[in-house]
């Protein structure tokens, strides 16, 4: 099968698109028949060879974690899945031909191969945050960062959850971050003082890791209250990183039920086919992303 691998740490360049042995499902995994994977900024981070704990790398390493596809494997011990269902789910080096996922769900009726790929670490990456930030029914959010695949849910699910949300992001996405429910402003000289003239802030996120920690502390008046998943140096000024995944299978049933319930939708920007991973991972790392990218195999 065609895999997505790298044999050293480095830029976009390391990607080389090889043939390789397929994978197997293990007990309590099912393996899929890859038709779409994610494109994540874990996975340009894990590739740099940025100290991320919760994602260990031994050389040569496949890459991704997100992808959706047709169960055509399915390993000991697993119930309530068959050989043939269409899924979307997180597992392993899912930039491939053939992927084993650790957790899977049913892709919610009416969603593409691409559109799925598009949701898993997204939305389990979504609701972690906003559960360790703190943030409450009837209080306001600021989300930095906001028109990417992580912000787009945030925005979505928090609303859902009766939150006023304030985000960010560039001139260009600032009727999408409206068109999902939050005020919006420009990132850029000045942009404290246009958040504080749409309202009080009670937490914020730092979705982007483009230095702003900061301002988040003086707009929430506690380093307690801003969360990143982005700013490894955060931590320095008792802001926490968030970095290791909570309860992936329950984060899947919640996007499912969202989903249904067409209070989420996250559209895909740009597709690509696998040889093109390096032009993938050179986007996301530009940022400006409105939504997902995704690999399409």
């Amino acid at each position: 099968m065609r895999k997505v691998s790298f044999a050293e740490f480095g830029g976009p360049d390391v990607l080389r698109l090889v043939d390789a042995e397929e994978p197997h499902a293990g007990a309590g995994q099912v393996r899929i028949a890859v038709r779409a994977a994610g494109v994540n900024p874990v996975d340009w981070r894990i590739r740099e060879g940025q100290v991320l704990g919760a994602h260990p790398v031994e050389l040569p390493s496949g890459v991704g974690l997100d992808a959706a596809g047709v169960v055509d494997e399915v390993g000991d011990g697993v119930d309530g899945v068959e050989v043939g269902d269409r899924v979307f789910g997180e597992g392993a080096d899912t930039y491939a031909e053939f992927a084993v996922l650790s957790a899977w769900a049913r892709m919610p009726e009416g969603l593409t191969f691409e559109e799925a790929a598009g949701y898993p670490s997204v939305v389990e990456t979504a609701l972690r945050v906003l559960r360790e930030v703190g943030v409450r029914p009837g209080q306001t959010l600021l989300v930095s960062g906001a028109s990417g695949g992580v912000g787009s849910a945030v925005l979505q699910i928090a609303r859902d959850r009766g939150i006023r949300v304030i985000g960010t992001a560039g001139a260009a996405n600032q009727d999408y971050l409206r068109g999902l429910g939050a005020l919006a402003t420009t990132y850029g000289q000045g942009w404290p003082e246009r958040v504080r003239q749409l309202g009080r802030v009670d937490a914020a996120l730092d979705l982007a890791g483009s230095g702003v920690i900061r301002e988040l502390i003086e707009l929430t008046g506690d380093p307690g209250r801003v969360l990143t998943i982005a700013d490894l140096d955060a931590p320095d000024l008792g802001v926490r990183f968030s970095g290791t995944a909570g309860s992936v299978p329950a984060a899947l049933a919640e996007a499912v039920d969202l989903i249904s319930r067409g209070r989420l939708s996250i559209p895909v920007e740009k597709s690509y086919p696998l040889e093109e991973a390096a032009a993938a991972h050179i986007d996301s790392r530009a940022g400006h992303t409105r939504g997902r990218r995704v690999l399409v195999v």
